[in-house]
């Protein structure tokens, strides 16, 4: 007797922006091959949730959070992802209204790797910090779910936020392997040409990026839509398989010719 689909995991994903040349760029990352999940990829960091995410204890850390369990673990993912994978802290000192300085998150650069290890606790390193993670400055931007007919599933939410200019993004050499803030139109060419790897989901929030210049035109735009859960599906149809997303998405396309297996 064969199985159901499995489960999706909680997840999140961050979109980290901030202002190039002509356009806006975004941070991304390229998947260490060994990572089970769009391994040499590029990608947003993120990551599955921690249990630890979903602790109450962590509400009186965590400033502008939602209501609702899951979608405040799922900032809390975020921002602590960004920090674990690429040393990015979207957090204030206690009573602050202020995102800390860089000078400040350089100096808790050494706790990046025994919080990815589980090592240091979250809600630990926020009390011996004195810090709040600021909740408040995610803009939810898409919300996506692995298709049934995958073997890993993921519930994924996409935020955008924009960094301190002196916080400085590297990638962990763990999970990751190499980085780059790039022109989102650069990186839909690069997917294009074969210069990278891009997953569907991925390029889909890419090309969406690509319609704004500013990082402030992005969240303004997002702040003003609510995301539409994406559940992937595929269709049969005389010229082959086509993955499909619903169209009120918002995406520049909502479905692609699947390619063929080799036999």
């Amino acid at each position: 007797m064969s199985e159901g689909p499995a489960t999706p995991k909680p997840a999140a994903t961050i979109l980290l922006l901030r202002p190039g040349a002509s356009n806006l760029e975004v941070f991304m990352v390229v998947r260490h091959h060994q990572i089970d999940f769009a391994s040499g990829a590029l990608v947003f960091p993120g990551g599955k949730a921690d249990p630890q995410d979903f602790d109450d204890a962590l509400i009186p850390y965590l400033r502008g959070a939602e209501q609702d369990t899951d979608m405040r673990a799922a900032q809390v993912s975020a921002i602590r992802e960004a920090f674990e994978e690429c040393g990015i802290l979207l957090a204030r000192e206690a009573g602050s209204d202020h995102i800390i300085s860089g000078e400040r998150v350089a100096q808790l650069q050494d706790a990046r790797e025994p919080m990815n290890k589980g090592e240091i606790p979250l809600l630990d390193f926020l009390k011996q910090e004195k810090l709040e993670l600021a909740c408040d400055s995610l803009t939810h931007f898409a919300h996506w779910i692995t298709p049934p007919m995958m073997p890993k599933r993921f519930d994924t939410h996409f935020y955008l936020a924009i960094p301190p200019a002196d916080h400085i993004a590297v990638h962990d050499g763990y999970e990751s392997v190499d980085s780059v803030w790039i022109d989102p139109s650069d990186a839909v060419k690069g997917a294009e040409d074969g210069t990278y790897t891009i997953i569907f989901p991925t390029l889909r929030n890419i090309e969406k990026l690509a319609t704004w210049s500013t990082p402030e035109q992005a969240i303004a735009a997002a702040e003003q839509t609510k995301p539409i859960p994406v559940l992937p599906w595929t269709e049969k149809r005389e010229d082959g398989q086509y993955l499909c997303i619903p169209v009120e998405a918002g995406y520049a396309i909502s479905e692609e010719k699947m390619p063929e297996r080799a036999k």
